[in-house]
């Protein structure tokens, strides 16, 4: 059975890390609608793996097709970037020309940066780790962007990518947030309250319980706070982590952000040691508890998925790894939606 631990914070927050106020998901999806290759992802339902959990109903929201890229991250910086474009204004697809996004990315985060530098003009640089699998910087390269390999772990790229973006006056887009850096990955989260919008639109019912993966939260935190605006308190919202990186559960446990150690995980894309301080602040109020998956149980849900029709990763299928695993308080009467954030790596 997952290990969770109840969060003490819900409803209050932290006291001493306030909430960013201004999300607007209406402003997201009004400039979505120009955007002439979005459209909305399939919200899925999945008896077969419904049976396996024994509950009564699964839904899957399906990410793996957002826009191309692959997964939910284009709806992030790619959107921060459009943002920025509009906001200088004339021929959009030279807004921002002689401008350089800068990253460090486990995958997924840093091709939105290099589709939504490429889309209006402006030049991409992706730091990526030694963990991080090499498809991905072959993705990333025929997005346009520069590739660069630095450190040993996601925290170690993120420290090289901010030292070349203060030496090189780049814009660094990180999708974690830290004191005196909060405004880019703040439109970061903003982007990902679009998933949410959709799956309010496509659902018959509330679902009971909502299970989402976490790396440094974004996703999670947005996801979270625009679905209980909807929804209300009736859902419980349930984040799921890597064992080996349990950075928003040790945080809430702490009542602070907090670093943590672990050894390299499977899941990629959530395997981060410290939370966004931003969502860190959101989840502390709009999560119910937090759960860690080990490694054999975040393969056991991608084996699922992938004998359902629906292959990916065990970061993609690690909400789906936590259900099957076992988590007090669901049952055979429960209707859960899970995210499934990315296709497979050698899409």
């Amino acid at each position: 059975m997952a290990t969770a631990l109840d969060n003490r914070f819900r409803g209050k927050g932290l006291p001493e890390l306030a909430r960013m106020q201004g999300a607007d998901a209406r402003a997201v999806a009004a400039l979505l609608a120009q955007c002439p290759v979005h459209q909305a992802t399939a919200l899925i339902e999945c008896p077969v793996v419904a049976s396996l959990a024994g509950v009564a109903r699964l839904m899957v929201k399906d990410e793996r097709g957002r826009m191309g890229l692959g997964s939910f991250k284009a709806l992030g910086a790619a959107y921060a970037i459009a943002r920025e474009a509009a906001a200088v204004g004339g021929v959009l697809d030279q807004a921002l020309q002689g401008r350089t996004y800068v990253t460090a990315s486990a995958g997924n985060h840093g091709m939105s940066v290099a589709a939504g530098a490429r889309i209006f003009g402006a030049a991409a640089v992706v730091y990526l780790s030694h963990t991080v699998p090499k498809p991905f910087a072959a993705k990333l390269e025929g997005l346009g962007a520069k590739v660069v390999w630095a450190g040993a772990d996601y925290e170690a790229s993120m420290a090289a990518a901010s030292e070349a973006a203060d030496q090189n006056n780049w814009t660094l887009l990180s999708d974690g947030s830290w004191p005196g850096y909060v405004d880019l990955p703040f439109r970061v989260m903003e982007g990902y309250r679009q998933i949410a919008t959709e799956i309010i639109a496509q659902s018959s019912d509330v679902p009971t319980h909502v299970l989402l993966q976490a790396g440094v939260g974004g996703l999670a935190a947005a996801l979270a706070a625009q679905l209980r605006l909807a929804w209300g308190e009736g859902p419980q919202m349930i984040v799921v982590e890597p064992e080996a990186a349990p950075a928003l559960r040790e945080s809430i446990r702490a009542g602070r952000v907090v670093e943590t150690q672990g050894p390299v995980s499977a899941m990629g894309r959530l395997d981060c040691k410290t939370p966004s301080m931003l969502a860190l602040a959101d989840l502390a109020y709009d999560a119910d508890q937090f759960v860690t998956i080990t490694e054999e149980e975040a393969a056991a849900g991608t084996a699922a998925m992938a004998e359902a029709g629906l292959p990916s990763t065990p970061s993609g299928t690690a909400g789906i790894a936590a259900l099957l695993a076992g988590l007090n308080g669901i049952d055979a009467q429960s209707r859960v939606l899970c995210i499934l954030s990315e296709g497979p790596e050698d899409a």
